[in-house]
Parts: structure tokens; C-alpha cells; sequence
């Protein structure tokens, strides 16, 4: 099942929010208008704002502001892209080369911080403080997490507790948000607010670590980034972290030079993972993460949009792309 299948009883919602975007991006200054939508026109999933309207359905939600907060989630996720490919010095993204690559890295970072601005400047518009608190900490976290993963670059002793903790902070904390926001503007119970905070923060962990898994067994047309781009740029990715627990010596070796000076000879790491049980080690990491968020799902009325999100946890570990 494809994301714009499991996205159909959001459809019009989806479409309601790329007009926000659009319209929010409408700066007097042209580099911003040029840079925020070459980003955004790339595509990709959108799973995050989605996020945002599937919840609001789910609970009934019969207002617009769970249009607004979509965008807010996307323009804070788009904003982290650009400043993630900054840093990563990475070329391409979504298929095609990254907003830095065109455009240059102070542009790039330059209209994150505006983007990254504009989303708060929206969020206020709810008028919640709840909301606020929510994705202001969110925002703290997923910067404490880019600080970790630096921390993490080139260091072959990292363990599996200090990467999920850096899944959970960088990617899975957004998604988190995005549930729970969506469960206030509805007026949910904490209970239900808890439940789907939990369903966003295991999806999102699901969906990352599915990721690393495709590192290493995916092509460049259908990850839409370099294949080996962690390894490059020395990142101790689960797959590799698991190599050096149960590799061989030579193949431990071979994995702590390549994190450690970010150059090896590819094809011999990527033989060293799938000679051991990296990749289904990983993956099947990745299916506990997607059962406990299916299991939170379980305080929520049955819908359509509670089945999409269902489906959409199959579909974070099951997707090839």
C-alpha cells in the first residue's frame, strides 16, 4: 500500500495544508520564497504533518487549527533538513541535490532559522499553552539529539541504548509531537493524549531505524539520498553497532576503521552486515517499536483514520523506500 493510499481519508485535510504552507511562505524576501519551496516541492512522505490531521480525525476534531499545526510540524521538520544537510555536507536528498548544494550552506541555514521562526510565529496563532510546551520541548530535543549525533560521529564505541536514545530525540520526538498536539487542540483525555504521544514516538522510531536498514540494502533512485551516506560520514548506525557485537574480528575491524575515519571500501561493510544478523537484527527492532505503537492505539474509537494509522505502522517497516 502506497503513503498516498494510507493518506486518503486525510486527502482533502493534506491538500488544505500545503495551501497553509504555501501561503506561510509567502516572504517579501525572494531567497526565502525560492529556497522554502524547492525544499518543500521536493515531497517525501509528509508522514508528520499527517500525523497531526489522522489524530485530529481520529478524536473528532471538527476545527481547522489541526491544518495550521501541520504546517508548524513541517516547517520545524523542514527546517531541521536544511541544517541537517549543512552539517552532514550532504548533496542529496528526495532524489534530487539538497537545498545547500544549489543554493549554498548559509542560505541554507539562513532560511531554516526563518522557517524555523515562521514556525513558532504560527503556533502562537492556537493560542494554547499546552500546545506551546509541547512543541517548544520538542524543539529542545531534537537539537539536544543533533548534538548527540555529533557526539556519536566517528566513535565505534557507541552502544545501542546511545543510539535509540539519539533516534528518539532527533526523529522520533517529532512525530511524538505531532500526535500530541493533534490529541490537544481535540480536547482528549491525558490518557488518550499519552497513548498517542507513545504511538508517535514508537512509529517514528520504527520508521528510523527502517532507515538504517535501507542504508545498506537500498539503491540511490529509491532512497532518493547516496546509499552508505552514514558511513561517509561516520555514523554509527544500528546495523553497524551490531556488527561489532557479534562480527568477527576482521569484520570488527573492518567496521571500526570505516566509523572512525568515515572511508572504506563499501561493498566489503555492506558484506560484513548482511554476512551477520545486522539488518535483521535491526528490522526486527524496528517491528517491536511498530507492535508497542499499534498496541497504543487500542484508547482510540474505531475510524478510518485510526485504521490508516495502523497501516501506517505496518507500513513504516515494510516500506523499501
Amino acid at each position: 500500500m502506497s503513503v498516498q493510499e494510507i493518506f486518503s481519508p486525510i486527502a482533502a485535510d493534506m491538500q488544505a495544508v500545503d495551501s497553509v504552507i504555501r501561503s506561510r511562505l509567502n516572504s517579501e524576501v525572494v531567497m526565502i520564497r525560492t529556497i522554502g519551496e524547492y525544499i518543500i516541492s521536493a515531497g517525501g512522505k509528509r508522514m508528520r504533518p499527517a500525523l497531526v490531521l489522522m489524530v485530529a480525525k481520529a478524536l473528532g476534531y471538527q476545527g481547522d487549527l489541526h491544518h495550521l499545526l501541520a504546517a508548524v510540524i513541517e516547517f520545524i521538520h523542514t527546517s531541521t533538513l536544511l541544517h541537517d544537510d549543512v552539517v552532514d555536507e550532504s548533496d542529496m536528498r528526495r532524489g534530487r541535490e539538497t537545498a545547500n548544494a544549489v543554493f549554498g550552506n548559509a542560505a541554507s541555514v539562513l532560511v531554516g532559522d526563518y522557517l524555523y521562526s515562521r514556525s513558532f510565529e504560527m503556533m502562537v496563532e492556537v493560542d494554547s499553552m499546552r500546545v506551546m510546551q509541547i512543541l517548544s520541548q520538542a524543539t529542545t530535543v531534537i537539537a539536544e539529539g543533533e548534538v548527540l549525533q555529533l557526539l556519536n560521529v566517528h566513535d565505534p564505541d557507541v552502544t545501542v541504548d546511545r543510539y535509540i536514545q539519539v533516534v528518539r530525540y532527533k526523529t522520533a520526538k517529532l512525530f511524538e509531537a505531532a500526535a500530541q498536539v493533534a490529541a490537544v487542540i481535540s480536547g482528549a483525555s491525558p490518557e488518550v493524549e499519552q497513548a498517542v504521544a507513545a504511538y508517535g514516538r514508537h512509529m517514528g522510531t520504527a520508521f528510523q531505524l527502517i532507515d538504517d536498514v535501507l542504508d545498506y540494502s537500498g539503491s540511490v533512485e529509491s532512497l532518493g539520498k547516496n546509499v552508505g551516506d552514514d558511513l561517509r560520514e561516520g555514523k554509527p548506525t544500528l546495523p553497524l553497532i551490531r556488527v561489532m557485537q557479534v562480527g568477527t574480528e576482521e569484520q570488527q575491524t573492518l567496521i571500526r576503521q570505516a566509523i572512525e575515519t568515515g572511508e572504506a571500501d563499501f561493498d566489503a561493510v555492506a558484506q560484513a552486515i548482511q554476512s551477520t544478523d545486522a539488518l535483521d537484527y535491526t528490522r526486527q527492532m524496528a517491528e517491536r517499536e511498530s507492535h508497542i505503537a499499534l498496541e497504543a492505539l487500542n484508547s482510540l474509537p474505531d475510524s478510518a483514520y485510526k485504521q490508516s494509522m495502523k497501516t501506517l505502522a505496518h507500513f513504516a517497516v515494510s516500506r523499501d523506500r
